[in-house]
């Protein structure tokens, strides 16, 4: 516009289109479609320029407005015949009136016609920032639920002007598509993870549903509740309690019935007269989880209660969310009983007590305080009972909920704000580590290199605006010589990283014991004398505290360990433990291109396209990572002898997540639940570990935090054990694990910044 001499006039918002602005914005408008469709060709997708014949127009108000429209209908048989001839169709936001005219619309609402018309599952906006942000707190709103947030949401004093704008319009489109309907807020560079993963990225909006509270069955049907219960209720799918048998204790004291209308989340709270209430049923469906409606309804039992006990299975596939919405919690007996609004341990000993006394929880939990492992208990105990540990919680700045068993006090952590410099950023692993730091409450990204994107700006980090530079190794040993930063992570390809983490020994010279912290995600130093190897779940977290130098492990390799790090005393000896692991494409790195702006993207090595629906073995023998587990494995053995493995990875058509499937043979016979109890005593505690009955498939671990284990399967003579484990190979294999040790060894909170939700 300015290159045309056009100033922009705005009137309420909407920009006035003359004749001569509407022939400037057509002519762009035209250029970038055809843009767009050349780049979506070059890169294998079919498309087709839809620039006219789909939206009707008025005039919006012609004498102040000029040729600005409101869209009065959707043609959608251009975009149908394009999808039937298998062709991606790309519009433009221009509308015409029933004479011809062309008038310009704005694309946002356009967007919003259209998908009243298509009625689509997902509606997906693009901004800079990759979602919606809390006004004060500056935390990203992961899931809104329209239909009971948006009333309080709208009278929120950092709602306003555009964020309300928004807030209306996402609204005013959802209350007219299905409920199944949503919306979501992401950046550009997220659409591939919005779409093709269950944890999605941005901001998610739906209509959900209203909850309600009340204190009788007969308000929600006891048809409805009975099926609930029997559908969801642990101890009833476990024969351990009958639905009748719940409805009968309902009666034994005042109750209230807190959840949504469609009973995706079901929660009973038993609270008698001057007695602190239980919350003795929380029953969630997967949808209730993930579009945030649990977190919904225990908000609104929050602000009813002020103090609250509850109990929930030990392999409670959400446990880490009980464990974030707790004062305190301890295990026994595979159960573990939580609580909030209690800070004194005697006080929840009384309380607990009395509970016992009455019936109102089982007799299991006296005294307050840690068990015995269940692998030295009667062997009859449950498999499940696992973590046996007591929790209080002791608040720690940057972590969301730091906790620590009631014998010891948490290491102080710091909250010094700290620099970053990220060199080689372009790639997955770099891209999801930013990401990551851009929750971070104290370190910041001072600097990122990466030689094929110098001069563009960083996407998807909002706490400044940063562009990336090429830094030499002469550079960096400038920088790290003058502690420009506290630390570096060097997210290179193998071999590659070996100048510049010379040159940062070269410039510490000067530095001294203040030399910057350096992390290296590639294999170049996970074999060095003189690094420390990053996985605080097998060799401890003073290790990591203490280092200056630290290898980050490999994906498949932290996997492989944490699958046999428990048995690295049972191997039978000279036997070769076999490793299958599957991972998706992403973990084969990316490759730079150019897109049709000339701008350099990067694009996955290996296309999804090019594996199509199967799976491609690689790497059959001697892959690096076999190495490594093995080289590591034979530290925890207790005569120190070599471990050996033998490992067969496989890229998949997903795009991130690794499951894994070890072959363990065994030097004496052991049953599962023997091997369930070593497992359960190695991770005690961990808070980035799973340990579950089922077979780990990739819902589990796609987008998650941390790595599961389950499926334990044992031969029919009892010396051989098959075990299911995996990780997200962006996350614990890479971001997350880089980001744990970097807490660790620049003295933060080891979670901070980590989501364990």
């Amino acid at each position: 516009m300015d290159r045309e001499g056009v100033v922009p006039d705005y009137i309420d918002g909407i920009r006035v289109t003359s004749a001569k602005t509407l022939g400037v914005a057509r002519r762009v408008f035209m250029e970038e479609n055809l843009k767009l469709v050349a780049a979506l060709e070059k890169l294998g997708t079919r498309a087709r320029p839809i620039t006219s014949g789909v939206f009707s127009a008025d005039y919006l108000d012609k004498d102040k407005y000029g040729l600005v429209g409101k869209i009065t209908k959707v043609d959608k048989r251009p975009i149908e015949a394009s999808i039937r001839a298998g062709a991606l169709p790309i519009l433009t936001s221009l509308a015409e009136t029933a004479d011809g005219q062309i008038l310009n619309v704005n694309a946002d609402i356009a967007a919003g016609e259209l998908a009243k018309e298509l009625e689509p599952m997902k509606i997906v906006f693009l901004n800079d920032k990759g979602g919606m942000f809390h006004g004060v707190t500056g935390e990203k709103l992961d899931v809104i639920n329209l239909d009971e947030e948006y009333d309080g949401l709208m009278k929120e004093s950092w709602v306003r002007y555009g964020t309300k704008l928004k807030l209306r319009e996402f609204k005013e489109l959802l209350d007219h598509l299905p409920r199944s309907s949503s919306v979501a807020v992401i950046s550009a560079s997220m659409l591939q993870k919005e779409l093709f993963t269950d944890s999605g990225a941005g901001t998610l909006i739906r209509r959900g549903y209203k909850l309600f509270k009340n204190s009788s069955i007969d308000s929600i049907g006891a048809d409805r509740f009975r099926q609930v219960v029997h559908d969801r209720d642990p101890e009833v799918l476990a024969g351990l309690q009958s639905v009748t048998g719940v409805l009968s204790e309902l009666k034994n004291t005042p109750y209230t019935l807190y959840g949504d209308e469609p009973l995706d989340v079901l929660a009973v709270v038993s609270h008698p007269e001057g007695e602190i209430p239980v919350m003795t049923k929380l029953l969630a469906s997967r949808q209730g989880m993930l579009n945030n409606v649990m977190d919904n309804v225990f908000n609104a039992i929050k602000k009813d209660h002020r103090k609250l006990f509850w109990t929930a299975q030990a392999d409670d596939e959400n446990r880490a969310w009980h464990f974030e919405r707790a004062d305190g919690s301890f295990t026994r007996a595979g159960k573990s009983l939580f609580w909030y609004g209690i800070q004194d341990v005697a006080e929840v000993e009384r309380t607990v007590k009395d509970f016992e006394a009455k019936g109102r929880i089982d007799r299991s939990y006296l005294p307050v305080g840690p068990s015995a492992p269940p692998h030295r208990t009667a062997a009859a105990a449950a498999p499940s009972s696992s973590r046996s540990f007591s929790t209080m919680a002791r608040r720690v700045p940057g972590s969301s909920r730091g906790y620590a068993t009631a014998a010891s006090a948490p290491t102080p952590v710091s909250t010094e704000i700290k620099r970053l410099g990220l060199i080689g950023a372009r790639g997955f692993t770099g891209q999801t580590l930013t990401t990551l730091l851009n929750g971070h409450p104290y370190l910041n990204l001072s600097h990122v290199s990466s030689r094929q994107l110098a001069g563009y700006p960083l996407e998807g980090y909002t706490k400044e605006a940063m562009t990336y530079v090429n830094l030499s190794a002469e550079d960096v040993e400038r920088m790290e010589k003058q502690g420009e930063v506290d630390a570096w992570v060097m997210a290179l390809p193998n071999g590659v990283c070996k100048p510049f983490v010379d040159a940062v020994d070269r410039g510490a010279v000067e530095r001294g014991a203040d030399k910057s912290v350096v992390i290296d995600l590639g294999a170049d130093y996970r074999f060095e004398q003189g690094w420390t190897y990053g996985l605080p779940e097998l060799y401890g977290r003073e290790p990591v505290r203490a280092a200056k130098r630290i290898s980050n492990p490999g994906c498949y390799a932290t996997s492989s360990q944490l699958l046999l790090a428990p048995l690295v005393n049972h191997i039978a000896p000279g036997a070769l433990p076999t490793i299958f692991g599957m991972s998706g494409y992403s973990g084969a790195g990316t490759v730079m291109e150019k897109d049709a702006t000339g701008k350099p993207v990067s694009v996955p090595k290996v296309s999804p396209a090019s594996l199509g629906t199967f799976v491609r073995p690689y790497a059959l023998t001697g892959h690096i990572h076999e190495r490594e587990a093995g080289f590591h494995l034979s530290t925890l053995r207790a005569d120190r002898t070599p471990v050996k493995v033998a490992f067969i990875p496989s890229v998949a058509p997903w795009f991130s997540g690794i499951v894994s499937t070890v072959s363990v043979p065994l030097k004496a016979p052991m049953t599962a639940r023997e091997v369930i109890a070593l497992f359960e005593e190695r991770y005690a505690g961990e808070k980035l570990v799973t340990i579950q009955k089922n077979v780990v498939v990739l819902h589990d671990v796609e987008g998650k935090h941390g790595w599961t284990v389950g499926g334990f399967q044992m031969s029919v003579e009892g010396d051989r054990v098959v075990i299911t484990g995996g990780l997200d190979n962006l996350l614990k294999g890479a971001a997350t694990q880089c980001l744990q040790n970097l807490n660790l060894a620049l003295g933060y909170d080891e979670y901070a910044g980590i989501p364990l939700a």
